[in-house]
This record gives structure tokens, C-alpha cells and sequence, in this order.
């Protein structure tokens, strides 16, 4: 079960600050540029789509984790 603490730092807002904005803005590069990859050399198809689905995933937890952390 979670605690409180645990439920906001999963529900609340987490503004970033500048570090967190570069953080940010090199995970999305990096898994930008990894989709143009899969992109070029992959087969068209369901393959393609779960990859980038995945790589979509990825993105949004990496962003997650980014913004959640905080010195506790």
C-alpha cells in the first residue's frame, strides 16, 4: 500500500526547473532520433508500430522519473 508522500510525488505536479528542462529535452532528442532510426531501417508493419509505441513508453517514463525526482 502506498503512503501519502508516495501518492503525491506520483500525482502532483512537478515543475521543472532548467535542469530538469535539459534533462528533458536530451532524452526526447535521443529517442527522437532512435524513432528516425527504426523508422529508415525497420519493415513497415505491426513490428514497426510496437517499436515505436515502446520507444513512445519509454519516453514518457524516462520524463516521469526526471520530474519526480526530488531530495528527499
Amino acid at each position: 500500500m502506498l503512503d501519502q508522500k508516495q501518492i503525491d510525488k506520483r500525482f502532483n505536479h512537478h515543475p521543472p526547473d532548467a535542469e530538469r528542462v535539459r534533462s528533458h529535452e536530451y532524452v526526447r532528442a535521443q529517442t527522437k532520433s532512435l524513432a528516425a532510426e527504426f523508422n529508415r531501417v525497420v519493415p513497415d508493419g505491426r513490428e514497426l508500430s510496437l517499436a515505436l509505441t515502446k520507444l513512445e513508453e519509454a519516453l514518457f517514463w524516462a520524463n516521469a522519473a526526471i520530474a519526480r525526482d526530488t531530495e528527499e
